[in-house]
C-alpha cells in the first residue's frame, strides 16, 4: 500500500474507533419496574427482555468491532509494509474493501471461504432427512 493509503486507512480506523466510544454503551435495563416485577402486566415481561438482549447483543458488537480496530491500528503501526495484504493468501486486500471495513484481515475469496468452511453448498431439503 502507497504512504497515502495507509494514511487513509489509519485515520478511518481512528474515525471509526472515535465514533464507537462517543457513541458508548446501550443501556441494558438492570431493573424489573414494579408492574413487570408483580406480574401485573404480564405482556411488558418480554418486551422488556427483549429489549435487554438487544442492548447486550450490541454491546457484544460494540466490543468486538473495537477489538478489531485495535487490531487493526496495532498491525498497522507494528508493520506498515505487512498491512494490507490477506492473512491467508497474502495476496493484497483490495482498497475499497479496505475503506469499507478498514480492520479487514482477508480479501473477500478467503473470507467467503473461511465462513463457509464446514457448509454445505447446497439447501437442504425434508426428503434429504428421510
Amino acid at each position: 500500500m502507497t504512504p497515502d493509503e495507509l494514511r487513509a486507512v489509519h485515520d478511518a480506523l481512528h474515525r471509526l474507533r472515535n465514533e464507537l466510544v462517543a457513541a458508548g454503551d446501550h443501556e441494558v435495563a438492570a431493573e424489573w419496574d414494579d408492574n413487570v416485577a408483580s406480574n401485573r402486566d404480564q405482556d411488558q415481561s418480554p418486551l422488556v427482555e427483549m429489549g435487554q438482549t438487544i442492548a447486550s447483543s450490541r454491546n457484544r458488537a460494540r466490543a468486538e468491532q473495537l477489538i478489531r480496530i485495535d487490531g487493526a491500528l496495532r498491525r498497522l503501526a507494528e508493520d506498515s509494509a505487512e498491512f494490507g495484504l490477506c492473512s491467508s493468501c497474502s495476496e493484497p486486500i483490495p482498497a475499497r474493501r479496505l475503506a469499507l471495513l478498514p480492520f479487514a484481515t482477508q480479501c473477500v475469496p478467503c473470507q467467503n471461504g473461511s465462513e463457509g468452511a464446514g457448509k454445505s453448498r447446497h439447501r437442504r431439503k425434508v426428503t434429504d432427512y428421510v
